[in-house]
């Protein structure tokens, strides 16, 4: 007696098809959704607040000119257009980075602790920006500053790398050595502010608490490139970073180049993380909570955290700049107090959650 064919006919498949592809769709149109209603509240809300329909005709006619007939303000214009939009537009390109830089961290070291932050790297960056700020000025132009935030963080990779070796390679030593890494870095960095021009020292404490009232469109090609860049290429090598999550043994099987690769992601997140701490300043918990967060729906799959991640990140930073220039209005609380708070208490409860 032949066993009867249970396999889903050409029938089946053309139903399942569609259907996963309408779900996608509708989620790509939902995180659209989102992110353009996140945007609007960044914009929109602030000490002075502009209605909805101001803001996107103002982004409109800055746009398409002539579209839409002028009846706003000069000052609201200016509001809108040339403070608070980049703002924003820095926000989420920051917040992507950073969540983006945390993803890969934490499966490249098999820590779910290591982020920009714990590991130093953002205390290398922040170290580079100092130095071009206060020593060697603007020495290669409007690109100085993320040039050296990019070595601060680099070097500090190299640092934590080499500690780590020396002490071993277990995760927990790994940490250990970001934050003996990141204590003498900022150490550095203050010995750097104390040697600086005193009047000129205030422009540091930017770096220091982090910020974002310094975004000009000028300068946002240069985080926009580096991001759109880096997660294009993490997001093709997701499986082989799956692979490396898994072990060495396990990468090394598939015929990934362990050291090499590794290395690679360990350069791309420190590049990620100067460019983005050389416009922000050190902002801690995006990279280390985010990560965290989006596990908790997609899995660790990196396929989907990787792209998540940056997703997410970029809306919890849009969100908590809002809070930070709403809360103490019109004055601007650094937003690294903002994000180290919140941070905090998420990562606090997502713990407990998972426990």
């Amino acid at each position: 007696m032949l066993a009867e064919d249970t396999s889903p006919g050409p029938a089946a498949v053309s139903r399942v098809v569609p259907v996963r592809v309408i779900r996608g769709g509708v989620g790509v149109f939902a995180a659209l959704l989102l992110l353009l209603l996140t945007v609007t509240a960044g914009v929109s809300l602030g000490s002075a607040p502009i209605p909805v329909t101001t803001v996107w005709s103002i982004v409109a006619s800055k746009l398409a000119p002539g579209s839409v007939e002028a009846f706003w303000s000069a000052g609201r214009e200016s509001i809108v257009w040339d403070v608070r939009l980049p703002r924003v537009m820095l926000a989420g390109l920051v917040g992507a980075g950073l969540a983006l830089t945390g993803a890969v961290l934490q499966s490249v070291t098999r820590n779910p602790l290591a982020d920009p932050h714990l590991l130093g790297v953002s205390s290398g960056g922040a170290l580079g920006a100092i130095v071009a700020l206060l020593h060697t000025g603007m020495i290669l132009g409007l690109l100085t500053v993320p040039l050296f935030a990019f070595g601060g963080a680099l070097l500090a990779t190299v640092l934590v790398a080499f500690v780590s070796r020396a002490l071993g390679t277990s995760a927990d030593r790994l940490v250990l050595a970001g934050v003996a890494v990141a204590f003498v870095l900022t150490s550095i960095g203050n010995l750097m502010i104390f040697l600086g021009d005193p009047r000129a020292t205030h422009t540091v404490i930017f770096w220091m608490l982090g910020g974002l009232g310094l975004a000009q469109w000028p300068h946002l090609i240069y985080p926009a490139l580096v991001l759109s860049v880096s997660l294009g290429w993490l997001v093709v090598r997701s499986r082989e970073i799956n692979a490396l999550a898994m072990g060495d043994e396990t990468a090394m099987t598939l015929g990934i180049p362990v050291r090499r690769f590794r290395l690679t992601l360990f350069v791309v997140t420190a590049l990620l993380t100067g460019v983005m701490v050389a416009f922000s300043g050190a902002i801690g918990f995006v990279g280390l909570m985010v990560p965290h967060f989006v596990r908790l729906f997609a899995g660790s799959d990196n396929v989907r955290v990787i792209p998540f991640s940056a997703f997410f990140g970029a809306l919890t930073l849009i969100m908590a700049d809002l809070v930070a220039r709403v809360i103490m209005a019109p004055e601007d609380m650094p937003i690294g107090v903002v994000t180290g708070i919140v941070g905090g208490i998420a990562f606090v409860a997502i713990l407990t959650r998972r426990a």
